[in-house]
């Protein structure tokens, strides 16, 4: 990625654009065989030397071409014939952030396949599941990691089309009419690089396009964070459920010797933020002065870089916290039981509810007693466990048999459609 966005690589790119461009020329009869030739031979660059250039043109393109006429000579004179900055600014930039898109594709499809298989690992592994924070109902850990599955595939289909709606290339010359070159011209650029010609360009290619990629980024970066939120959730002490990898020699805190913190996830949500501010960046972008001005350019030279690199890194991160994500599954059933059966409350109200009793009535029955626990054991007190109570109530024994509160009590109804799930979340 970092060489994707280097300056040697960047004016490579202009020279190939501007020798593509010359091979339309002369086809169309604009310029001489002997000028592609010459170009093609002898077409070269200095990075420091366009540098040096362009601190006394202050033009970075005016820059570039004097430095390649240095190496080519007199037939330097038919590059950029007809063309504007921008025909080749913009149309480098759709090529530079489609590679990067690539780059970042690749990465998220092997997060997805590390994702998926710690997922089936843990298909069948109980734990609870939590609302505002709360212990609600049971679930399978394996179902908490499809669902980041699931919405990294939506991410992946996002991505490819964002990156199919910025691989257009632009070719119009000044205010995008073609006075000077034939669009025939700009469809030989397109097919070299395996880009599609922008129905209309307005001498720039519309920043709608470019601000839709990025705003898919920041999307992709929400998720990482949700994934990184929810490690670091079950990290705490209190829940340790799961953590990360904790290496050899691996030191948590420097007056705190027993600490092994989330340190990599907090990482990534800090990072998060930085997409979004970079995607908002992107927005600003859209709504340029008439035909074009040049308000967009110090954002993308600043953004571009920096999001793809970041995005990119923050993949192989979340990657790595996933693959070796340490995991509790004991620890994950003692907390499904900590609450003395509370999690099998809504069970109770359904099984109630079904007996012909008013919902209202059902529900006063179950809340009495769970309240009733949730006291005993929030004061840390012993006390009979939620099961107990409604076994001793004859308001709920006279409606619901002694197997009947066992069965409400059973993880099966909870985990009976983990299958199915699966199968939705993975089918290819």
């Amino acid at each position: 990625m970092r060489d994707l966005w280097s300056e040697q690589s960047k004016y490579a790119l202009w020279l190939k654009i501007e020798t593509l461009a010359l091979e339309a020329l002369v086809s169309e009869g604009l310029a001489p065989a002997s000028a592609l030739k010459s170009v093609r031979e002898k077409g070269n660059f200095s990075v420091d030397r366009v540098l040096e250039i362009e601190n006394t043109v202050k033009h970075d393109v005016i820059a570039f071409l004097t430095n390649v006429a240095e190496y080519v000579g007199d037939d330097a004179r038919f590059l950029h014939w007809g063309m504007t900055s921008s025909d080749l600014l913009d149309t480098s930039f759709s090529v530079q952030l489609c590679e990067a898109t690539d780059i970042i594709l690749a990465g998220l499809r092997e997060l997805l396949t590390v994702v998926r298989r710690r997922a089936e690992e843990h298909k069948l592994t109980p734990c609870v599941g939590r609302s505002h924070g709360i212990h609600a109902e049971p679930m399978t850990f394996g179902l908490k990691i499809a669902s980041w599955y699931a919405e990294l595939k939506r991410n992946l289909s996002r991505l490819e089309s964002a990156r199919e709606e910025i691989a257009v290339g632009a070719c119009s010359g000044p205010v995008g009419t073609f006075a000077y070159l034939s669009p025939r011209v700009e469809a030989h650029i397109c097919r070299g690089l395996d880009l599609t010609p922008d129905p209309i360009s307005t001498q720039v290619i519309s920043r709608d396009r470019h601000a839709r990629l990025f705003q898919s980024f920041a999307l992709l970066g929400a998720t990482l964070e949700r994934i990184v939120v929810e490690v670091r959730h079950l990290q705490r002490t209190e829940v340790r459920e799961a953590e990360e990898f904790f290496s050899a020699g691996q030191k948590g805190s420097s007056a705190m010797p027993h600490k092994r913190n989330p340190v990599l996830s907090e990482n990534v949500t800090g990072l998060a933020r930085l997409l979004r501010s970079w995607a908002d960046a992107s927005l600003e972008n859209i709504a340029l002065w008439h035909e074009r001005d040049i308000s967009h350019s110090s954002v993308e030279r600043m953004v571009a870089p920096d999001i793809t690199a970041t995005l990119d890194f923050m993949i192989e991160r979340v990657r790595g916290i996933v693959d070796k994500l340490v995991t509790y599954p004991d620890q994950m059933r003692r907390n499904l039981e900590l609450t003395q059966g509370l999690v099998f409350s809504g069970t109770l109200l359904v099984e109630l509810a079904q007996k012909g009793i008013a919902r209202e009535e059902a529900y006063r029955l179950v809340q009495r007693h769970a309240l009733e626990t949730w006291e005993v054991f929030a004061a840390g007190k012993q006390g009979p466990s939620f099961r107990e109570r409604l076994e001793g109530d004859p308001a709920i024994t006279k409606l619901l048999s002694a197997k009947e509160i066992e069965g409400a009590f059973s993880l099966e109804r909870h985990l009976r459609h983990v299958e199915t799930i699966f199968e939705r979340v993975f089918a290819e």
